[in-house]
């Protein structure tokens, strides 16, 4: 553990050791990490310090234990995440998921939100994305998303269509960059171009905005996303317990 901060107490010393494997990929996303009994003869430490760092990661959503299985890292499903916050029912009434199509595509100098957001120098080169999301062909979404451009070149050479609907796999199929965490701001606002007219809506509806700031393994932000719905979509759903 030479390489880490060795101010540090032991069990963080070994979840940071950890967490740096799971961000070079060593550890994939759905894989067995070794066990507590082999992580402590391998660093020469207590099983106790294991089971610590390994208790600090579980909370850091980075692995999930399962009793009589062992310790896997982690692979976050951001899938349904909207769907705390908007309400997509096709025609018969069903709940569903929309379809998606990206409209543009472009590398520019990153305005200082974004620099900001994504904690880059100031006037980095970044990816921005349009995408519009339908529903039995009519638009309910329209997102904007924001990517520093060193991390996802990749993403500027590719056809559109390669792009799919589920940008996560892409981002860790093409560019190698695992999105483990993600934090969501949700706010209401009246909309503006472009976005009344990828949703239809009249100038300055109402808009449900909601902002994910998504995070590698090593707690770098990957990609700052703005996602516009009419406000008639809102919803909150919460699991109290």
């Amino acid at each position: 553990m030479a390489s880490v901060d060795q101010r540090l107490p032991l069990y963080q010393r070994l979840r940071d050791e950890i967490a740096a494997k799971i961000a070079t990929h060593e550890w994939r996303p759905g894989e067995a990490i070794p066990t507590e009994a082999e992580l402590a003869v391998a660093h020469n430490v207590a099983i106790g310090t294991v089971r610590k760092a390994i208790q600090t990661l579980a909370e850091d959503g980075l692995v999930e234990r399962f009793q009589g299985r062992g310790t896997f890292v982690r692979r976050p499903n951001f899938d349904s995440s909207l769907f705390r916050f908007l309400r997509f029912q096709g025609a018969d009434g069903r709940h569903a998921v929309p379809e998606s199509w990206i409209l543009s595509r472009d590398s520019m100098s990153g305005p200082q939100d974004v620099t900001e957001a994504l904690q880059l120098p100031a006037s980095s080169r970044v990816i921005r994305m349009l995408r519009q999301r339908l529903l039995d062909g009519r638009p309910v979404l329209a997102e904007e998303i924001w990517l520093p451009e060193a991390l996802f070149q990749p993403i500027l050479a590719m056809a559109v269509s390669e792009i799919g609907s589920l940008l996560y796999p892409t981002y860790e199929q093409y560019c190698g960059q695992i999105v483990a965490m993600a934090e969501e701001t949700l706010s209401i606002e009246a909309v503006t171009e472009p976005y009344a007219s990828i949703l239809a809506l009249e100038p300055e509806a109402s808009v449900e905005l909601i902002e994910r700031l998504a995070f590698g393994y090593q707690g770098q932000p990957l990609e700052w996303r703005r996602s516009r719905a009419a406000a008639s979509t809102f919803r909150y759903h919460i699991e109290l317990r």
